[in-house]
């Protein structure tokens, strides 16, 4: 019988012997957290035990476990990216200890109303920014302008530049970094 039409079985009380260390690296190097990823793994055996009677046996028990972990790690990140976990984020603004400032990770800058200076300094602004943004990594740039600017949601931009979520999360910190900086560089030191 060849591997493709092999049916594979589950043996639910081999698998922490089996697949629990495999389990855990796999995610540690996703979630950075090792009780996290402890729990990530757990939650994975409960689940598969939960849906053996799903299991059609095409793939192996270890492919299936990992393909629910998968999802596992996914709904982490949701929750923790969610709009009451954004709310909590807070991100120093400022690089020098002189000057104190967080920015939420759900605030907006509030409409300006000032007349016509108000709008050349807009536009300005804008260019200035748009020039910092162009001077970005061209991945930085792809995922911050994905993300920040035309409003597409995570799981696209990963599916789509085939990231993981938490590296987006990185690009998109270290892209606001180099923002701040040339924009701090550029404009506010005017």
């Amino acid at each position: 019988m060849s591997e493709e039409t092999k049916i594979h079985t589950l043996d639910p009380d081999k698998w922490i012997d089996s697949y629990a260390d495999y389990l855990f690296n796999y995610t540690i190097a996703r979630v950075s957290d090792a009780e996290k990823a402890k729990d990530l793994v757990q939650e994975t055996f409960f689940a598969g035990l939960k849906s053996m009677k799903n299991f059609e046996g095409k793939a192996s028990e270890r492919t299936w476990l990992i393909s629910i972990l998968k999802r596992k790690i996914i709904d982490h990140y949701r929750k923790t990216n969610s709009k009451k976990g954004k709310a909590e984020v807070r991100m120093n603004f400022y690089s020098d200890g002189e000057r104190d400032g967080d920015w939420l990770e759900e605030r907006v800058p509030q409409e300006w109303n000032g007349g016509a200076d108000a709008e050349m300094e807009s536009e300005e602004l804008g260019a200035a920014l748009q020039a910092c943004i162009e001077k970005l990594p061209e991945k930085y740039r792809m995922v911050f302008e994905m993300k920040t600017i035309q409003g597409f949601d995570t799981e696209d931009i990963c599916n789509e530049l085939d990231i993981t979520s938490s590296n987006l999360w990185v690009i998109i910190h270290r892209a606001r970094t180099q923002l701040r900086k040339c924009m701090e560089d550029n404009w506010f030191k005017k």
